[in-house]
């Protein structure tokens, strides 16, 4: 099989950077490209031709087929200021609370900015650094010497990244299984291109005359029935929503206009994981499991893939709201488990609008587009009725 080193391909590299850190002179670095991706560049003068970079390259990985059962769970945290804070229901915060007992380090994905920046902790109070939806592609940085260095310590290690993290985590690891490690992975749908927020960055800046200082993706909005708008924070203190419904971000990245060329044919998107664990937001909630819907406050899914992923996650269902699931109900709504996502034809030429010097607004009213009526009905109108009607249910049972 190929990889990025040999083919030259953008779509052979994921951007994993175990490549960077395998190393053993320092040879290679992370270079951003035209749409700001990031990719590894060799210096000649320092190589030694080892080929470790080829050993850990993503681009070449099958992933074992795991023969455990997959147990699978829908739910939320009980605790609700940790529940608030959290995208989706709040299990990575329930998981890291029960394994992380002590002598822990827990390596999780943290704002920086508009940036993301994977880094550690080794207290749990310090958990909420993890949380809040990123929707951009952290650099890992010395992460993965870092927890291999732990677990050679001897120090329980808890480490969550993207599917493609954590098999690059195993391989930088030489895929050496320690009881010490539970690997937590995201469930992923691709990563949108840097140049795309620095554009919408600079548009809010000129628009509200202050520096844009972070993004929540998803927050979750309780004054309202649909918790999934943008909130942007500028530098000034203010803040600005807007429902997820007329947000150009969502239109363009989910017709797939600007992901990262490897997602395209991420070989990750399958029911054979490498983590331990798999986390995401538990879609079709209100369709199989309505009990599960919590009042629109959101609702997590989890899916092990290994018996210590499957002992972990029933030690914190004792922090957890939910139950067991049919792993074939779950799999309906989850793509990114069986796919991967299509790369949209006219790609190519959005991103070249996007390079251009055209204004963030033409691009907008290039490629955006409103949402239809029907979409609106079903979302505000008939989807509010049916989750007002799932709330009496439970309540009239004593479930809510």
């Amino acid at each position: 099989m190929s990889n990025f080193f040999d083919s030259g391909l953008k779509s052979d590299c994921f951007g994993c950077e175990a490549c960077v850190q395998v190393c053993p002179v320092g040879a290679i670095t992370m270079k951003r490209d035209s749409e700001k991706f990031r990719y590894p560049e060799i210096d000649s003068a320092k190589c030694i031709n080892c080929s470790a970079c080829r050993r850990v390259c993503q681009s070449q990985k099958e992933i074992p087929e795991n023969t455990h059962e997959k147990y699978a769970f829908g739910g939320h945290i009980k605790d609700s200021v940790v529940l608030n804070e959290s995208t989706s229901g709040g299990a990575f915060s329930a998981i890291a609370e029960s394994w992380c007992k002590e002598n822990y380090v827990i390596f999780g994905a943290q704002t920086d900015g508009l940036s993301v920046k994977h880094s550690y902790i080794t207290d749990k109070k310090e958990l909420a650094k993890f949380r809040r939806s990123k929707y951009t592609q952290s650099v890992i940085g010395s992460a993965y010497s870092d927890a291999e260095k732990f677990l050679k310590e001897g120090r329980n290690v808890l480490f969550s990244g993207t599917p493609c993290q954590i098999s690059a985590l195993n391989a930088f690891l030489k895929n050496k299984k320690y009881d010490n490690l539970l690997t937590v992975e995201v469930i992923c749908e691709g990563v949108p291109s840097p140049l795309y927020i620095d554009k919408f960055a600079e548009y809010l800046k000129d628009k509200h005359g202050s520096d844009v200082e972070s993004i929540d993706y998803r927050f979750k909005n309780r004054n309202k029935w649909d918790f999934e708008a943008m909130q942007v924070a500028f530098a000034d203190g203010r803040t600005r929503k807007k429902d997820r419904w007329f947000n150009d971000f969502w239109v363009i990245w989910l017709n797939h206009l600007m992901s990262r060329p490897s997602c395209y044919k991420c070989p990750f998107t399958t029911t054979e994981r490498s983590a331990d664990i798999s986390l995401g937001d538990l879609w079709g909630v209100h369709l199989y499991c309505p009990e599960l819907y919590y009042r629109n406050r959101g609702a997590s899914l989890i899916v092990c893939s290994t018996e210590k992923g499957e002992n972990a996650v029933r030690e914190a269902e004792k922090l957890l709201d939910g139950h067991e699931l049919k792993f074939t109900d779950a799999l309906k709504y989850q793509s990114p488990m069986r796919k991967a996502i299509s790369e949209n034809p006219k790609r190519d030429e959005f991103m070249e609008d996007l390079k251009s010097d055209k204004k963030y607004e033409e691009i907008i009213e290039t490629w955006s587009s409103r949402p239809s009526f029907k979409l609106l009905w079903s979302k505000y109108v008939w989807g509010n009725r049916q989750k007002v009607f799932v709330w009496n249910i439970k309540n009239k049972f004593g479930k809510g």
